[in-house]
């Protein structure tokens, strides 16, 4: 049994590097994001009364990590709260009780991108593709099985993507961009990136 366990674990392995080398040539390659690309995107706030903002706010004082459609940094607030970094979340659509179902997984604010500058500058989409790919199929199962079911109406297959974002002119310390739905950013790079943020921040103070 053991040497059939380990022959069906190699085919489907086979067969999902197989199936990812096909649909990568298919897949819009991301085009990394400038400063201010980013500085000059409109935010919506999504409770109370919505005002609209320009998103370079959000980090202008103490650097920001940004998540585009992701909950799971949640678990990171508390080491981002003493190092004074801000924690936010921004979806491109209002679609429904998403927000709200959206809310409960992430601890931190939530705006609205309508324009979708944080999933560019090139905005990518798995389309149909995505159900050919072993990842999607597991990150799904994943989420799930927490309780999150995502978006399943809109405009559900644009990627995502983190960023952790320096004060000022700092720029961008850190960009990760999907390669496909669920595709994790590595916290451990997050935390390295944020942590860099007050050391270079005193660096350039003292220049």
């Amino acid at each position: 049994m053991a040497i059939i366990a380990r022959v069906v674990g190699a085919a489907v392995a086979c067969l999902a590097a197989v199936l990812n080398y096909v649909t990568a040539v298919f897949l819009t390659a991301p085009l990394k994001a400038s400063l201010q690309h980013l500085e000059e995107t409109e935010l919506t706030t999504l409770s109370g009364e919505k005002k609209s903002f320009k998103a370079k706010s959000l980090w202008a004082d103490s650097g920001a990590v940004i998540m585009a459609e992701a909950a799971e940094l949640s678990s990171l607030k508390p080491q981002l709260d003493e190092l004074g970094v801000s924690l936010y979340a921004v979806v491109k659509e209002d679609v429904g009780t998403e927000i709200q179902n959206f809310k409960p997984y992430f601890s931190g604010e939530v705006f609205l991108d309508a324009k979708r500058r944080f999933y560019g500058p090139r905005e990518r989409s798995m389309g149909l593709l995505a159900f050919l790919r072993v990842g999607v199929w597991a990150n799904g199962f994943r989420a799930f099985r927490n309780g999150f079911m995502g978006n399943v109406f809109g405009e559900g297959f644009i990627l995502g993507g983190v960023y952790v974002l320096g004060p000022g002119q700092q720029g961008i310390m850190l960009e990760h961009r999907e390669i496909e739905f669920g595709d994790k950013v590595n916290i451990l790079d997050v935390l390295k990136a944020a942590r860099r943020i007050p050391k270079e921040l005193v660096s350039l103070e003292k220049r």
